[in-house]
């Protein structure tokens, strides 16, 4: 039975017949995720945060806050400890004028970049520990 022509539910039927290609490439490789709730929620806290972020009211601004809020996220999925990366990123001031190449040794992805993360995780640690007299716990 088709839908009643003109309905709601015969122009959804129509706009999944027109996108079919489209809608079922994630089948052609089993690797791609059937729904898109990771990046949903990987930008949440940038949605829900942005209105507040007074910076953001220049082209500049914004601009700043998305190359920020990536470093974030990529630091995140890489699982790598996020104030210390951004510390880390800062002491070795990247800029556009690097090369690919000079930009992929900052990646949270590198594994000279993750050890030297974890690093200072631990010696952050250890200094919390002596100052604390109690095992500290990465957050």
């Amino acid at each position: 039975q088709n839908p009643t022509r003109g309905s709601r539910m015969d122009k959804a039927v129509t706009y999944i017949q027109n996108r079919r290609s489209y809608l079922s490439t994630y089948l052609e490789d089993g690797r791609c995720s059937f729904s898109n709730n990771l990046s949903e929620n990987a930008i949440r806290p940038f949605t829900v945060g942005r209105k507040n972020w007074l910076f953001c009211d220049t082209p500049n601004g914004a601009q700043a806050s998305a190359v920020v809020y990536t470093m974030v996220e990529m630091a995140k999925a890489n699982g790598v400890n996020v104030y210390h990366y951004l510390t880390y990123l800062l002491e070795k001031v990247p800029n556009d004028r690097m090369s690919d190449d000079e930009l992929e040794l900052l990646a949270p992805w590198n594994e000279t970049v993750k050890a030297e993360i974890e690093h200072r995780v631990n010696e952050s640690n250890q200094l919390y520990v002596n100052c604390q007299g109690a095992p500290a716990t990465e957050k």
